[in-house]
This record gives C-alpha cells, sequence and structure tokens, in this order.
C-alpha cells in the first residue's frame, strides 16, 4: 500500500487556497469542444467538501436563469486551471444540502469576518527587544 500511497502524493496540487463550506468560489476548468480547449468559470457556493487524499471532491451550488445548478469537482483534478476563494461565509454546517430547499433571499449566508494583516488568536506575537 505504500507505493499506492507515495504515487497518490506525487499527484496532489499545493495551489489550491483554502476554503470550507458557505465560502464563495470561482472555479475555472479547462473544457475541450472538438479540438479546442477553453476555460469555463462556474461561481458558486460551496455546499461540500469531502477530503481523502488525491480523491477530494468539492460540490458548488449556483443559480442559473432561477434554476438551482450543482456541479461536483474533484479537488486535485487536472481539468481545474484555477480555484479563486471570493468571499468566506460564515455557517455551522458542514454539509450545506437545507439550501437546496432555499430560494432567494433565505439562501443568503453571512460573511465571515477576519482580521487583515493579524496573525490569529492562537499564535502570540514576539516582541520587538
Amino acid at each position: 500500500m505504500q507505493l499506492i500511497e507515495q504515487i497518490e502524493f506525487e499527484q496532489l496540487r499545493t495551489d489550491t487556497p483554502e476554503f470550507g463550506p458557505g465560502d464563495t468560489v470561482r472555479v475555472h476548468t479547462r473544457v475541450i469542444e472538438g479540438g479546442k480547449e477553453r476555460i469555463q468559470v462556474f461561481e458558486g457556493v460551496v455546499i461540500g467538501k469531502k477530503d481523502s487524499g488525491l480523491r477530494s471532491s468539492f460540490t458548488v451550488r449556483k443559480l442559473s436563469h432561477g434554476v438551482g445548478v450543482e456541479r461536483t469537482f474533484m479537488l486535485h483534478s487536472p481539468r481545474i486551471a484555477k480555484l479563486e476563494v471570493i468571499r468566506r461565509g460564515a455557517v455551522r454546517r458542514a454539509k450545506l444540502y437545507y439550501l437546496r430547499g432555499k430560494v432567494g433571499k433565505a439562501t443568503r449566508i453571512k460573511e465571515r469576518q477576519t482580521a487583515i494583516g493579524q496573525p490569529p488568536a492562537s499564535q502570540p506575537q514576539d516582541e520587538a527587544k
């Protein structure tokens, strides 16, 4: 099993930003139509994330012309050209499947507030001497 784990470790992406459920992300994917390749952008709210090594995936939900559209992406897929986090959402669940039954303003998620340029509260600051 160690050989398989080593091969999977070499294929993991390292350029993915930290994100989680409730965050609004913009996923740039490579789409091949005929002989041409183009970039397609899918922007929406992350409603679920599954972390399992190379098989990690996440599901993004958006509204398109009043219809809810969900798309599941493999996190380490070479088809993903770029992944951007647009805004952070403050949620208290790991899976936001309840958003499927909501419409309009009921689907809004509060933004998570973080201090810019300050270290997290868990890390002590070193004083200059």
